[in-house]
């Protein structure tokens, strides 16, 4: 399901471009993976044949309401990536007027489901360091960086396809820390903030 957004203005389609660049993708790659295991706050998914207690934020659509977190929002445009094979999506939820956030849904490993919410950091003029950096008092180190490509659907503020930059680093405490670039635009930064199971549901006509 698209959803069909009328009237939106000039100043709010930029405030959606803001909000998707601010929201940073923390992505690995097989060698990563295996080095970083999953967050302790990423649920496991049930077998196939078994009965999943939670709801399954892989089926998330655009135009669907969703309770994250106990907040009413909208998921109101997705872009689908993809590096090396891997592939996963972020949903851009409308919280309010002017106000957006980004939830991305991965899975990690056969039964292991990693879902994040993408919280803007305060970065403005930082330039993602090939060394160890320092932000809001705490010590983050160089896990990878790279390119992803991405396709969009319903708003987002994006082309229909194109490439994202990004650079990953993690606290000694598990803290996420990732930089992210639109092709020659500015270094934007995010803290990620994993979700636990059952802080996600989907409010849908019966």
């Amino acid at each position: 399901m698209t959803a069909v957004v009328l009237g939106v203005s000039v100043m709010a389609l930029a405030l959606v471009l803001v909000a998707i660049i601010l929201s940073v993708l923390g992505r690995r790659n097989p060698e990563a993976e295996r080095r970083e295991p999953p967050s302790p706050d990423a649920p496991v998914l049930a077998a196939p044949d078994a009965d999943i207690d939670f709801f399954d934020p892989r089926t998330i659509k655009v135009g669907d309401v969703v309770h994250c977190q106990g907040v009413r929002t909208r998921a109101i445009g997705a872009l689908h990536l993809s590096r090396q094979g891997e592939q996963w999506t972020e949903y851009l939820l409308e919280v309010g007027i002017g106000r957006y956030e980004w939830l991305s849904v991965e899975e990690r490993g056969e039964y292991t489901l990693e879902v994040i919410l993408w919280t803007p950091v305060p970065a403005e003029g930082m330039v993602p360091a090939k060394s160890m950096l320092i932000l809001e008092g705490t010590e983050f180190y160089p896990v990878e960086r790279g390119t992803l490509a991405f396709r969009s659907e319903g708003v987002t503020g994006l082309p229909d396809r194109g490439l994202l930059d990004y650079a990953d680093y993690r606290a000694e405490g598990g803290r996420m820390l990732s930089f992210q670039r639109v092709q020659g635009a500015k270094w934007i930064a995010a803290f990620a903030n994993p979700l636990a199971p059952g802080t996600i549901r989907v409010e849908r006509p019966s």
